[in-house]
This record gives structure tokens, sequence and C-alpha cells, in this order.
């Protein structure tokens, strides 16, 4: 019976945690860093905030929590596939990038508007959001340097700055256009562009040797 009632206060703590961070990214995703209080997420999650302190220090901290807690799925979408040529490798990367975008989209519009704040003192939800991003773009010069070797280190790093700088241009343009706006269609453009991209910085990079 002791053995039971720990195991069960770990899971419905869990559980509780949980429903903080849902309401957390729902309410800071429609009102940006600012418009997110610990007693909105309260009345949200229907627990109270003593819960909410619980787990969190602060609201910076859960708006932190939320970030980390959602970049596992984007980082997943920046994964090469298993299978294709390099073309059709790029072109897939772009194809995986614009579904968990659309589908998922809370971590980088989040983390845009904390991206785009200057503040006196840096939040750490900023700081968390600028570290993961990190992460994913070095998960995408391992991509494209396994993908096509013959790019120099240099031009890898500039094509992926580039790769992730279009994706950020065309996740706004669908949150504007909303439904105007063909997300995977522009993406997989986008793919082409890029490997297009690569393929020209090989072709230069031959004919100054």
């Amino acid at each position: 019976m002791s053995m039971t009632k720990p195991r069960q206060r770990r899971a419905d703590g869990e559980l509780s945690r949980e429903r903080i961070l849902d309401a957390a990214t729902v309410i800071a995703a429609e009102r940006g860093y600012e418009g997110t209080s610990i007693g909105l997420v309260s009345k949200t999650c229907g627990l109270p905030a003593s819960s909410i302190y619980w787990h969190f220090k602060d609201k910076d901290d859960l708006i932190a929590a939320v970030i980390e807690r959602s970049f596992g799925e984007w980082l997943s979408a920046w994964q090469l596939p298993e299978y294709g040529d390099a073309k059709e490798k790029f072109e897939g990367i772009a194809t995986q990038t614009a579904k968990a975008l659309r589908d998922s989209p809370d971590f980088i519009r989040l983390g845009l508007m904390l991206a785009l704040e200057r503040r006196p003192v840096e939040a750490r939800a900023r700081t968390m959001f600028i570290q993961v991003r990190a992460k994913a773009f070095d998960q995408l010069v391992a991509n494209f340097a396994g993908v096509m070797p013959e790019l120099s280190d240099a031009d890898v790093h500039q094509l992926a700055t580039y790769a992730m700088a279009g994706a950020d241009g065309l996740f706004i343009a669908n949150e504007i256009g909303g439904d105007t706006v063909d997300l995977v269609a522009l993406f997989e453009l986008h793919g082409r562009a890029i490997y297009d991209t690569a393929r020209r910085l090989v072709t230069e990079s031959s004919a100054k040797r």
C-alpha cells in the first residue's frame, strides 16, 4: 500500500503538469509572453495557482517548459528521410517541416514572438528557444553535409541558414494568409530551391579549382 501511493502521486503530478503545459501552450501561442499569466493558465486548466507554482517557479519558467516540450516534435521534422536521392531528401525534409509547422505550430509561433522581443533582462523562455533552435540548425547542417559532401563547410552553413530563414518566412506567410496559403506546396518549392542552390554552389566551387 505504501508503494502504491507514491506512484499514484507521481502519476497525478505528471498529469497535472501536462494539463498546465497544455493550457499555457494555447494561451501563449495566442497572446504571447506578455498576455500569458499564471492566473489565466490556472483558469484555463482548472488547477489552482498553487499547483502551477509547485511545478514551475514563475511564468518565465512555465513558458520555457512549453518551448522545451514542443521542441521534440519540431526537431523530428528536420530528420533526414531514409530513402531517396539528394533531391528527394532535400524535398523530403521540406515537406516534413511543413507538416510539422501546420500540425503543431505552437513552438515556432511562440518562439518567433520571443525572439523578436527586446527586453532589458532576457527571458529564460527566449533563451530556451534560441538554444533549441541552434540544435535544429546543427541537425540541418549535418543533414546537408551528409547528403552533399561536396559542399564546403561555409556553403553548408550558408545553406542551412537560408533554409531556416525561408521556413520562418513561409510559416509567417501561412499565419497571415491562413487557408489561402498551401504551406506544404510552398515548402516543396522551398526544398527544390535549396537543392538547386546546393548544386549551383558545388558547380561554382568545382569551377574555382
